[in-house]
């Protein structure tokens, strides 16, 4: 089948359906292509007290300077 008969198909699904199928697809995509699936950790910013400290001392110094 081509995507140019699956399109129509496509857009006749409802919100939620579309959204199943894009998962299927992106987990089909990262088996083939050998990722595992799975959570991955992705960096944030809570508890990043010295990087918070680094940037304030960052500001504090460009304070000084522009003064």
């Amino acid at each position: 089948m081509s995507l140019a008969e699956l399109m129509p198909i496509v857009q006749s699904l409802s919100r939620g359906e579309k959204y199943r199928l894009v998962q299927e697809l992106l987990a089909e995509l990262a088996q083939e292509e050998g990722l595992a699936a799975g959570e991955y950790a992705v960096w944030s910013p809570y508890e990043a007290h010295e990087a918070a400290a680094t940037l304030l001392q960052l500001l504090e110094q460009d304070k000084a300077e522009a003064a």
